[in-house]
């Protein structure tokens, strides 16, 4: 690609000449972004496809300009752009000539790269980049080894990171312009409030998907584009037709418990490919695993791993029939919310507990070195054989792991009570979520 075909596509992503569209803000992630940048370090901006992260970016852009950044100092690049037709290591040096030529900057630019790990080696020329002082660089990617791996390995201490998944309940309300403020909107909006959450329920929280006529065929859509983009292409996949197999089958068995070699016998492949492709999936951060508390490390990898999925509406559009599978469902958006937690606070981690009785908790959330708070998912605790499980489990659970601090959180049962000296919370979830 010659300078002038190249600048020809970096004009098209860049506010130098017009002004380009920046969706609606989130406001939490854009005023972590615009503080980071503030530090000496290379910004990461990771999460599932079609989350919002090249939104995010150019909200940043947008806000840097009304700060008082010139727009000639700042460049964007979206490397997934159709006529970047070979992407080689070498394109990210010609893309930075190209624009301080032709923009001539008059100091250090912001260089903002989406979907950079579409180019191989881009790590090298970041820390570079970095090291040299050149310009402050925010990267963006699909692949949680953003995080984990590739930058990891070349920037240690030296890079931070926004993880961006689709919307919270709190920003969905915002997006359908509800505003909760108080106790008295909760109260006097709950007719409204109950049919936006299974609204959320249904269709998750993807910003496009949220604000189409088009839901069901729009999540479809990113379910393929997730299978060929993030992980297909990447890893140069054979056995496509058994990593799809095995996408449908998470995201139908959501909130079940699954080991690979479960996995081996039902989609006949081997336990080996079942591990691999599960991580391919994982690190496209379509689905995580939520593993069983122990207090031996050997038992808790060898015991069976939850599954969930990154947003609800993708796993009631790819897997089950959603109005068959509400508990389900609603553990998965609570699931959600405590990953987002972990991602935010390296002290918390989340488990489930189970004991040789089948008795289990859905949630064991660990802080530091003891389990902070555990959690029940119970759509209607109102059934007497439901209510007795669901509260005979997590007293169980109080007592081995002595912890206090018990919840249940319903649909729209709301409560407190004392059972076996144990005193236990019934939260519905719009409560909860607009809490957390």
């Amino acid at each position: 690609m010659d300078k002038t075909e190249l600048l020809e596509v970096l004009n098209d992503w860049n506010f130098w000449r017009k002004e380009l569209e920046t969706g609606r803000p989130r406001l939490k992630h854009l005023e972590k972004s615009l503080k980071l940048l503030k530090t000496n370090v290379v910004l990461a901006i990771i999460g599932v496809r079609r989350s919002g992260k090249s939104f995010l970016m150019r909200q940043t852009i947008k806000r840097l300009i009304e700060k008082g950044e010139k727009r000639k100092n700042i460049l964007m690049v979206n490397f997934e752009d159709s006529r970047f037709a070979e992407l080689k290591p070498e394109v990210l040096e010609q893309v930075f000539e190209t624009y301080l030529e032709s923009l001539k900057p008059d100091s250090k630019p912001f260089v903002f790269l989406d979907e950079v790990h579409n180019v191989p080696k881009w790590e090298k020329w970041v820390r570079t980049m970095h090291e040299l002082g050149k310009a402050k660089i925010v990267v963006s990617g699909s692949s949680s080894k953003l995080l984990s791996g590739e930058l990891a390995t070349v920037l240690t201490g030296r890079h931070l990171d926004i993880v961006v998944f689709p919307l919270s309940f709190k920003e969905f309300l915002q997006f359908e312009n509800l505003e909760i403020k108080s106790e008295l909107d909760k109260v006097a909006k709950k007719t409204e409030l109950n049919q936006l959450f299974n609204k959320y329920l249904e269709f998750g929280g993807f910003p496009e998907v949220v604000l189409s006529s088009e839901k069901k065929q729009l999540l479809l859509t990113y379910f393929e584009d997730i299978l060929i983009k993030d992980i297909e292409k990447r890893f140069k996949l054979r056995k496509r037709e058994k990593l799809r197999a095995l996408a449908r089958f998470y995201l139908t068995n959501i909130s079940g418990k699954i080991s690979f070699n479960s996995v081996k016998k039902f989609l006949e492949i081997t336990t080996n490919t079942a591990e691999k492709f599960s991580s391919y999936l994982e690190e496209a951060n379509t689905v995580f695993f939520v593993k069983k508390f122990s207090f031996k490390t050997k038992e808790q990898e060898k015991a069976a791993r939850k599954v969930y999925c990154v947003d609800v509406g993708l796993a009631n559009a790819v897997g089950f029939k959603f109005s068959a599978n509400l508990g389900k469902a609603l553990e998965n958006i609570v699931a959600i919310e405590l990953k987002k937690k972990e991602s935010t606070d390296p002290n918390t981690k989340t488990y489930y507990w189970g004991n040789p009785l089948h008795e289990e908790v859905d949630f064991a959330v660990k802080k530091g070195n003891s389990i902070e708070q555990l959690i029940q998912v119970c759509w209607n605790p109102n059934e007497y054989k439901t209510k007795e499980r669901e509260t005979k489990a997590l007293i169980k659970a109080s007592k081995e792991l002595k912890c206090s601090k018990l919840l249940v959180i319903t649909s729209n049962y709301k409560g407190e009570e004392k059972i076996k000296g144990k005193k236990i919370k019934f939260t519905p979830i719009t409560d909860w979520l607009l809490q957390t």
